[in-house]
């Protein structure tokens, strides 16, 4: 049973933007002090992670650059789960797209989990594969970058140096490490 002390009242929530990627909505809120106002809140689309790790302990990355950071980095491979898509299907499509490499075999469930739950729903679900076959030259031309098997070694290094982007990449490969 959840202890309900210190949760929220929500009285509703009106939409001030929406896009297929972002909806940005003001809900009506009361503080457990009693305090209400509203509140902004910002719903991201459910994204979906691909996790392939090889025989050599290494795994499928992009080397990319983000722009709202300015940043280039490693990325696990994932994207925007489709209305009525699967999500293990939505990262095994994208890695494909995006790295040319498809996952071989059925993918196990790694985390699904929130990163930013203050003011953010940003639903991540991450998939395990170990096996992945080559296609060829990825089809993604958005989502361009290096294709790279990176060393699992590498992780807490590139972590350092903020050579990871995102919460996605980050919060896969330290769970999956940390519960091997």
């Amino acid at each position: 049973m959840t202890d309900e002390r210190g949760a929220w009242k929500t009285f509703g929530e009106r939409t001030v933007y929406d896009n297929p990627w972002v909806r940005v909505g003001l809900a009506d809120v009361e503080a457990p002090n009693g305090q209400r106002w509203d509140y902004h809140v910002v719903h991201l689309a459910r994204i979906a992670i691909a996790l392939i790790v090889n025989e050599r302990d290494e795994a499928l990355m992009l080397w990319r650059y983000r722009f709202p950071t300015d940043q280039w980095g490693y990325e696990l491979l994932g994207g925007l789960v489709d209305e009525g898509e699967e999500a293990a299907a939505t990262a095994a499509r994208e890695a494909a797209e995006e790295s040319g490499w498809r996952p071989v075999g059925e993918p196990e469930h790694l985390v699904s989990f929130e990163p930013l739950p203050g003011q953010v729903t940003a639903p991540m679900d991450v998939y395990l594969w170990r096996t992945a076959e080559h296609l060829g030259e990825p089809t993604d031309t958005e989502e361009a970058g290096r294709v790279e098997w990176v060393p699992l070694s590498r992780v807490n290094e590139l972590a350092q140096r903020q050579e990871l982007l995102g919460s996605g990449t980050l919060v896969a490969l330290l769970y999956y490490l940390n519960s091997r």
